[in-house]
């Protein structure tokens, strides 16, 4: 299988979660889960680490943070950088064997390049009040003059939570309480699980927006968000919706680009090559907006730079970004040779996707669809949420179809 190429994988090996991503000195810095030596998941996880002049060209650094030192695992974190420009790594250290609940601990970069790093003490850990069952991802941010930290957590009841701690100096945390919390037994107008992964919250458009995945019973759902109001730790929602859709996006990862927009990029699952060695990739990086209560995530403007307008339906490659403005019952396909890697159909209340046998639904409602391929990966992103998918193209070539005009890029280096 051809190897993405405008979305991150790694040389070999097994990776997930994205995080920490950072503008800085003129580069941008990616971390990511990582197991070098496995095409599946283990509990061994470190912290891979790239970077780019731009979030579409990486290059591949030596391991960030790797087990030892007290920790079995490396899992998914965070990074800041406080007002006098230094930065702090916040990293899940898990232990077996009771992997499920982790604690927090934080490193310090070694080097000037953040090639290295130093491990240091653990800062937080999970409440003994409460009847926790799941405790991993810490996210820091800028609260007021000090800083606040989220940890997604699950309780024994089926309450997912995201926990609350404060700091002033980013070395000492305490523990406040629960920021926000949802039951298992609540599905309107979206269920959200038994345990949020990777809960984060930021602000946007004069709102605060929470972003975090869906876990329960040990499956990966989908990721929702929350919007609300935010207030000395506490997050009290007003809406809740559901972002990804399809068997592919999760855990995303928040950050703010090199002109300080806010934007997301997310894990994609089931895109592998065990022939020659890697899984998994990271998807396109998002910009985002709110429309109302609605979270609306764009591909990012910084794919423009490698696009290239094409005036016939068949790219010489497989690579390439449509535009398409469906009307009601209008429909769009993607073939690569003999094979349909994905068709489009737009029933005048939402997209369905079609696969094969496979189907999805997904909200749209008015704007352009974009849909994105790149060698194994779809993407298709609407006013109403995101969708990905792995594919197989069995030629050198896509060939684009669709019942209205639709603006075609070539994606090339």
């Amino acid at each position: 299988m051809t190897r993405p190429e405008f979305h991150f994988t790694a040389p070999s090996g097994w990776i997930n979660d994205p995080h920490g991503i950072t503008y800085r000195d003129g580069r941008y810095h990616l971390f990511y889960q990582y197991v070098p030596e496995s095409l599946v998941w283990a509990p061994n996880c470190h912290w891979g680490h790239a970077t780019g002049p731009d979030l579409f060209d990486w290059t591949v650094q030596p391991v960030a943070l790797a087990p030892g030192d007290g920790d079995d695992g490396i899992w998914t974190g965070s990074l800041v950088t406080d007002d006098a420009g230094e930065s702090t790594i916040f990293y899940t250290s898990v232990v077996q064997p009771g992997i499920g609940i982790g604690r927090v601990r934080r490193a310090h970069p070694a080097d000037p390049e953040w090639l290295t790093w130093a491990k240091e003490g653990v800062v937080a850990t999970a409440p003994a009040e409460l009847d926790i069952i799941a405790y991993r991802d810490p996210f820091v941010f800028r609260d007021g003059e000090g800083w606040r930290m989220f940890v997604g957590a699950g309780l024994a009841d089926g309450t997912a939570t995201a926990l609350s701690y404060s700091s002033a100096d980013l070395a000492e945390w305490s523990y406040d309480e629960i920021a926000v919390q949802r039951s298992t037994t609540e599905t309107q107008p979206v269920w959200t699980g038994a345990l949020w992964e990777c809960p984060q919250l930021f602000e946007l458009d004069g709102r605060h927006v929470m972003v975090t995945s869906v876990w329960d019973d040990d499956v990966l759902h989908y990721v929702i968000y929350a919007v609300g109001d935010y207030v000395d730790g506490n997050f009290t929602p007003t809406s809740w919706g559901r972002l990804s859709y399809g068997p592919s996006y999760y855990a995303p990862s928040f950050f703010r680009d090199a002109d300080g927009k806010p934007s997301l990029t997310f894990w994609l699952r089931h895109v592998e090559d065990r022939d020659a060695g890697w899984a998994s990739a990271h998807s396109i990086p998002h910009t985002l907006s709110l429309v109302g209560e609605t979270l609306v995530a764009t591909p990012h403007a910084g794919l423009e730079k490698y696009r290239r307008e094409v005036t016939t339906s068949r790219i010489a490659g497989l690579a390439a970004d449509c535009s398409w403005q469906p009307a009601p019952g209008g429909h769009f396909s993607v073939a690569s040779g003999p094979t349909v890697l994905a068709s489009l159909v737009f029933d005048g209340e939402g997209l369905r996707i079609q696969q094969g046998s496979e189907s999805w639904p997904m909200p749209f409602s008015d704007g352009p669809v974009r849909i994105i391929v790149d060698g194994p990966t779809l993407e298709v992103s609407t006013d109403g949420g995101v969708f990905a998918v792995p594919v197989a193209p069995a030629a050198d070539s896509l060939e684009i179809a669709a019942s209205e005009p639709v603006k075609i890029w070539q994606l090339a280096r």
